[in-house]
Parts: structure tokens; sequence; C-alpha cells
């Protein structure tokens, strides 16, 4: 197929010394945060130690938001840096006191805590499913079938990504497993049909609408769909431990039912208005497609065997998570790929992007427990509580449930967020007279899903996508402050009016 570039206009090159003088203003940024946050006084009810770990943490999210260097680089600074000086920034002094207590072990212990997070080896997992997607070109296969059908328009190629989604939501517990390692490997192989490749200007072409959109269809998903999303369960069993109401599935689905349908409706179209692909309309590629299809011919072995692998995995993440990790069924897949030469070791020390989020969302995992484990998201928790005193129960409810959305940019899983501010957040409403708790309860526990949109590290999926070479880091943090904007907003307008009039 003959590829058809839109030509560039020559621009003037960067002047070579205001380059390096951006650079390393963007390099000090985070430090600068950091050290006047350290110099403020600390908030009365909160000890040093944890006002010290929360200005390291705001220094590592404006590095992270400014990218003076690599996203893993500037994680892995903030944990050493926090892990160096754990004596006046992640240890008590009564911990420190014991002397059984031994500072230097417990200090890399917490360092590298995140590695051993389950949602980072699942997301590792992902990379590993999309890497044999494309090594046996099954991946190939089904972007060519969907090209074929759906590709001769970007905004229904969207669409299709949506409903894809949206089909296996309900029976999959796990979005990073739903989307990061069911969806993303197929869509990974679209964008290079049309010419569009990672960390490249034709990335606009189609490769990064097809990846934003992919990345809020799931968190759209996952808040319309009680088994939709693993900290999902969890909320119910929280309000049920301290409301005492009970959230069935049927209850949870009819309260974001009329958000959810507007917004999967939607939501490929918003996305083609804010963040448009180049290729809009292209009538070769799906003919070539067809081609391509024919050319390909009949599934290999390989194949046929990464198939069996993928729909035991997507069994095992829908039915089994009883009895295996969801990420333990991903690294079985993979020694399971490995053992049968579908994937060779090669393939697993080489992919770059895999190992590079890999070490940048384990280190922000252990960050953002660690602002949990120092006293931090307690405090805030009842500072928050103080300030509504006397404040009527509605305005109450709004303000409790945008602080819990807007307070998601400190967390790295929404598991840590939901176990860390869920239960402050419903003991403070609780304590105010005349909040309808019933609808309080669900639209906290219904915007688990969609607050995840606001970050690169927001979900388990996010970091996926943001590495894919399709988001730079800009338009993530653009992107996700408007759609986070959106969503929230028609939580507000659409969906509390809703449970009002249902519960």
């Amino acid at each position: 197929m003959k590829q058809i570039s839109t030509p560039t206009a020559p621009g003037k090159a960067p002047d070579a010394p205001k380059g390096k003088k951006n650079a390393l203003i963007f390099m000090l940024l985070p430090i600068v945060v950091s050290v006047l946050l350290l110099l403020i006084p600390v908030p009365e009810g909160l000890e040093p130690y944890a006002w010290h770990f929360f200005a390291i943490f705001v220094g590592v999210i404006v590095g992270l938001i400014f990218e003076p260097l690599p996203g893993a680089v500037i994680g892995l600074t903030g944990v050493v840096v926090i892990a160096l000086f754990s004596q006046w920034l992640l240890f008590s002094p009564a911990e420190i006191a014991d002397p059984k207590f031994k500072m230097a072990a417990q200090s890399f212990k917490w360092a590298v805590s995140g590695f051993g997070n389950s949602t980072v080896w699942l997301i590792f997992g992902a990379f590993m499913f999309a890497a044999g997607y494309d090594k046996t070109q099954f991946g190939r296969r089904l972007a060519l079938v969907l090209v074929k059908y759906l590709g001769r328009r970007s905004l229904t190629l969207g669409y299709a990504i949506t409903f894809a989604d949206l089909l296996l939501a309900p029976f999959t517990p796990s979005n990073t497993a739903r989307s990061g390692g069911t969806i993303y490997p197929i869509i990974a192989n679209l964008p290079p049909l049309y010419g569009s490749k990672p960390n490249d200007p034709s990335a606009r072409k189609i490769g990064s609408y097809l990846m934003w959109v992919a990345i809020t269809a799931t968190c759209i998903t996952s808040s319309m769909f009680l088994s939709a999303l693993a900290p999902n369960l969890l909320a119910l069993a929280l309000v049920k431990s301290i409301v005492g109401f009970d959230i069935s599935w049927g209850s949870w689905f009819i309260a974001f039912l009329p958000l959810g349908v507007l917004l999967i409706l939607t939501m490929p179209l918003l996305a083609y208005w804010f963040y448009p692909p180049e290729v809009k309309v292209n009538d070769e590629v799906p003919r070539w497609a067809s081609s391509e299809l024919e050319k390909l011919g009949r599934l290999s072995r390989n194949e046929i065997l990464l198939l069996v692998f993928v729909c035991c995995a997507l069994l095992m993440w829908i039915f089994a998570t009883a009895w295996i990790e969801p990420a333990m069924a991903a690294l079985l897949v993979i020694v399971l790929m490995l053992w049968t030469g579908v994937l060779n070791w090669n393939d697993i020390t080489s992919n770059k992007p895999a190992w590079n989020t890999f070490a940048w969302f384990a280190t922000l995992v252990a960050l953002a427990d660690g602002l949990a484990r120092v006293g931090f998201i307690a405090w805030l928790g009842k500072e928050g509580g103080s300030l509504l005193t006397g404040i009527q129960p509605n305005v109450a409810a709004v303000m409790l449930l945008v602080a819990f959305f807007l307070l998601h940019y400190l967390f790295a899983s929404t598991t840590a967020h939901t176990t860390a501010l869920l239960p402050a957040m419903l003991t403070i409403a609780a304590s105010i007279p005349g909040i309808n708790m019933p609808v309080f309860c669900l639209m906290m526990c219904t915007s688990l899903g969609v607050m995840g949109i606001i970050t690169p590290y927001g979900t388990g999926p996010s970091p996926i996508y943001y590495g894919s070479g399709y988001l730079p880091t800009k338009d993530y943090w653009r992107l996700g402050t408007i759609f986070g904007g959106i969503f929230l907003l028609a939580m507000m307008l659409i969906a509390y009016p809703w449970m009002v009039m249902m519960f």
C-alpha cells in the first residue's frame, strides 16, 4: 500500500542555548518546589516527617509533569532520596527509638516494595502479551480484520475499541487485564497500518487518538459495572462494614447507567474533537487490509497457541481470581509462551518499554503507599472533616466527592486510594446530619473508575498506554485534566440527580 504522508512545513530550528536553559529550568523545578514546601511550617496535627515526605512526593509529581528526565528516573530519584534520608522523611521517632528497629534495612525494604505489587507485574505481563501478538502477527491479523470492516473512518475504529472493552468489562474484574492485556496488544497493531509510528510526529495520524480512546473507555466501563474493577469490590465491603449499606450488582449498574450510556456513546466523539486524528477517512486502507489478510493465509501454529493462551488468561481473570492472582495468571502465560517458542528470552529482555514502565510504576506505587504510611492521608481526611462542620448536607456531599476525585492525583493505585480515603470519607459523611448516605456511597464508589483518567499513573492500564509512545507527557496531562473535568461535572449534573431520584 502506498503511504501518503502529510507534508510538514519546515520550521525554524530551536535555539540551542534556549533549549538548554529550558531543560535546566525543568530540571531544577521539582527541587525548588520540594525545598519551598520543606521550608513551610509543618501544619498543625501533622508529624514533621510526614510533611517532609509529602514535599518530596510533590516534587516527584512536578518532575513527572515536566519530565526533565524519563519518568522512571524521576520516580527512582524520589524513592532513593526518601530512603537515604528516611530518618527525617519516612520513619516516626518512636520507630527509630526502638532498639530492634533496623532503619537501613527497613528503608531498603520500603524503597523496593513497589516491585512486589501485583498490578505492577500485571502491567509487565500486558507488555509481554503485546510482544506475543506482535511476534506471531496474530495482533496484525486482528487489526487487519478491524480495519477491513471499520477502518474507513477513524471514528468508527474508536467506537469499535470502546464496544470491545464494554463487552469484556462485566466479566473481567481487572481493568489492567482487560484493557492492558487484551485490548492494547490488538490495537497496538492498528496505527502502523496508517503510517502512524510511536515516538514520532506521525503518532498523531491516528495512533494517539486510538490510544486515548482505549484508556478512556476502560475508565468508563470500570465505573459502569461493579465487577469491572477490583477496587469496586473492596469499596463494596468498606461501605457494608462502615455504613451498613448493601450495594448489589444491579443497584450499582442502575445508579451509573444513564451516565455510563451517555459517556460510552459520546466519548469517542469527544476524543475526536479534543484530540483529532490527522487521518479521518481513508478508502484505500480497508482495501489494502483485505489483500494483506489474504497474504497472511491460515493461522500459524504460534498464532493458535497464543490464542489458546490468551483465552486461558481471560478465563482465569474472569472465573479463577479466588484461586490465582491475575498477575500470576499473566506470568503463567508468559512461561507457557517461552516454553512453546511463541516468545524467546531475548524478546523479554529486549523489551525496553516494558522494563521502563515496570520501574516507573513500581517507584510510584512505593511513593503513593508511603503517603498513607507516614499518616499524611489520615491527617488530610481528619482536616477535611473539620472544615465541613456546619455546611449544608448536599454541599458537603459534593465537596467530599470533589475532594475524593481530585486527591487521586496522590495515588498510583485505585486500590490504595480506596483503602486510604474511602473509610475516612464515609466516616465524615456519616457524621453530617441530613446526608443521603445510600446516594453518597454510590457516588463515591462509582467514581473510582472514571477518576483513573486524570494522570498517566491513575489506574492499572494508564502506564501501558502512556508507555506506548503515542501519548506524549504534555498531551496526557492536558487530556487527563479535560476528560477528568468532564467526568466529574457529568457525575454532578447527571449521575447525582438520577441517584437521588432512584435511591
